[in-house]
């Protein structure tokens, strides 16, 4: 069974224990004799592509070799780095110097950090393995998340929910915390999934009952109707109906909820022209792994399973 070790970075930011070791350079001082990882914001990043964070006692130094694994070796590029700016770093202390004007400040190492990650804690992951994660930055085609330390991972969008999406934004706001599933690894690649969390038809339809009104967003609009999903992994089809554009918050009625054929009938109340922003994600599953899952009612005509061999 996984047992995280380390987390997205910002998870330890504002912990009372992170708080009391940078607020003082004894507490460094332990942090390093320990090899505590610690957190803090990066400041700057100065022309020679250094990171740069403030402590209650001094300022920390993050050189351009330790700033992130990869770097040295030209995997990854220097963009990387000025893309931490007014974000969270994790790091370990080496030691603490002074400057040409004899003012100290502490060397730290976030490289250190991600190899440490990636040896002890990503490494030992297995398919069907669930960890916590941190969404950095949404593509058109997939949601990227910290799942640990800084070290990035891709969700593809038809992973995400059951629900189609056009974008990763209907579902995820950067900077949010979600949970993650191993699906397999491909050299260094580690590919994720989400959907499954979000539960079955059935965990998701008990949710809802016939007779009533409910809220809804428009995720399609064909030739033959509207769908409006109800859940991320629960949508229904309304009649068609003018001027209803794709993302419109609704309201609409539940007319027949149908389990051997994965159907919602839904009849269209009302819409509004508010912007919908995500709403906040309901997590079915809530242990640390999974071997298989099955989204389809038994008896139902369709069968819809994800099973976690490490296939991709």
């Amino acid at each position: 069974m996984n047992t995280q070790l380390f987390y997205p970075e910002g998870s330890l930011m504002e912990t009372p224990e992170n708080m009391q070791a940078v607020a003082t350079v004894q507490g460094l001082l332990q942090a390093q004799a320990s090899g505590r990882i610690l957190e803090a914001r990066v400041t700057t990043c100065d022309s020679s592509h250094n990171l740069w964070v403030n402590f209650p006692c001094m300022r920390g130094m993050i050189p351009r070799t330790e700033g992130a694994m990869g770097i040295s070796e030209g995997e990854l590029r220097d963009i990387a780095l000025i893309a931490r700016v007014g974000k969270p770093v994790c790091f370990r202390v080496l030691r603490i110097e002074q400057d040409a004007d004899g003012i100290p400040y502490a060397v730290l190492s976030r490289r250190i950090v991600q190899e440490m990650c990636t040896e002890q804690f990503l490494s030992a992951l297995q398919p069907g393995d669930i960890v916590d994660a941190r969404v950095t930055h949404l593509e058109p085609f997939g949601a990227f998340v910290d799942i640990g330390c800084g070290i990035v991972s891709m969700v593809p969008i038809d992973a995400i929910s059951v629900s189609r999406i056009a974008h990763p934004s209907d579902r995820f706001t950067v900077g949010q915390s979600v949970r993650v599933i191993i699906k397999g690894v491909q050299g260094k690649r580690i590919c994720l999934s989400h959907k499954e969390l979000l539960g079955t038809w059935e965990q998701n339809a008990a949710l809802f009952h016939v007779g009533e009104t409910t809220c809804g967003i428009v995720r399609s609009v064909e030739k033959y109707g509207v769908f409006i999903e109800l859940m991320p992994n629960l949508a229904g089809l309304a009649e068609l109906r003018q001027n209803v554009r794709v993302g419109q918050r609704t309201s609409v009625y539940i007319k027949a909820l149908i389990p051997e054929k994965l159907k919602v009938k839904l009849i269209l109340v009302d819409v509004c022209e508010e912007e919908t922003r995500p709403d906040p994600l309901k997590y079915f599953y809530q242990e640390q792994h999974i071997d298989r899952w099955v989204y389809t009612p038994e008896g139902s005509g369709k069968y819809i399973e994800t099973v976690f061999d490490g296939t991709i």
